[in-house]
């Protein structure tokens, strides 16, 4: 039976899964903000489930997430699913701090802190981080600039803790997800995003890509498609293109 923690289980893609591996018989610890989405995974399988409120940019984030480990009794999977973004042409100050505190600053301090555990732990079988990042971590976009930023930053640093633990000789795999659009809390306000998917979609998707350990994932073929064809636009011609998302 594998021990899954899941950051930014409360709604879209992180509850889904959470509510996926528990009903197939994993033990899964469960973490976000707000308490009450996940009382309501944890009461769908209360054996199999336990739960945890962390704001992953607050002082005692890295203390609550290794008393949710220790809840479930160990850590097989972590899995970094929370974070929050905004189309923000306008560049308001208070929408870049969001970002930037939770996508960067949340997001390194709790995946260190999933890197340490596997450092420090004795695991016999190999540890997994999977974060769920964005295809829009490989362009920058200037309608979502901050944002696309913080995602370029979750890849360079999974890129980076692969490479460190190497070096260190630490028993962990990484996981990198790129989702495209998909119909969550976080893309609410009347927007016509172009490829929207279903998290009913999405999810299966990732959980078999975590499963099998696939080092990037982007999902779906369409945004594999898009993806690798705005990879080779020169920064000459990007900056002429218009995406008005």
């Amino acid at each position: 039976m594998k021990k899954i923690v899941i950051i930014g289980a409360s709604s879209g893609i992180g509850r889904r899964m959470a509510i996926d591996f528990a009903r197939v018989g994993c033990r899964v610890g469960i973490a976000a903000r707000r308490s009450e989405p996940l009382g309501e995974v944890k009461s769908l399988y209360p054996s199999n489930v336990a739960a945890m409120t962390i704001d992953v940019t607050a002082p005692d984030a890295v203390k609550r997430f290794y008393d949710l480990i220790e809840l479930i009794d160990g850590m097989d999977i972590f899995i970094n699913a929370a974070g929050t973004g905004f189309a923000d042409p306008d560049l308001d100050d208070s929408r870049i701090s969001t970002t930037l505190r939770t996508n960067v600053d949340g997001f390194a301090r709790l995946t260190a802190a999933a890197y340490r555990y596997y450092r420090d732990t004795a695991n016999v079988s190999q540890g997994q981080i999977a974060a769920i990042t964005s295809v829009a971590g490989t362009k920058g976009i200037g309608v979502a600039a901050a944002y696309s930023a913080s995602k370029r930053f979750q890849q360079s640093f999974i890129d980076a803790l692969e490479q460190l633990a190497y070096q260190q000789q630490v028993n962990v795999a990484f996981t990198d997800i790129r989702p495209g659009f998909v119909d969550t809390p976080l893309l609410a306000g009347g927007r016509d995003y172009p490829m929207l998917m279903t998290v009913d979609k999405v999810a299966p998707l990732i959980e078999t890509a975590i499963l099998r350990r696939r080092r990037v994932y982007t999902v779906d073929y369409r945004w594999r498609a898009v993806n690798a064809l705005w990879r080779l636009v020169p920064q000459r011609i990007w900056r002429h293109i218009g995406i008005n998302w």
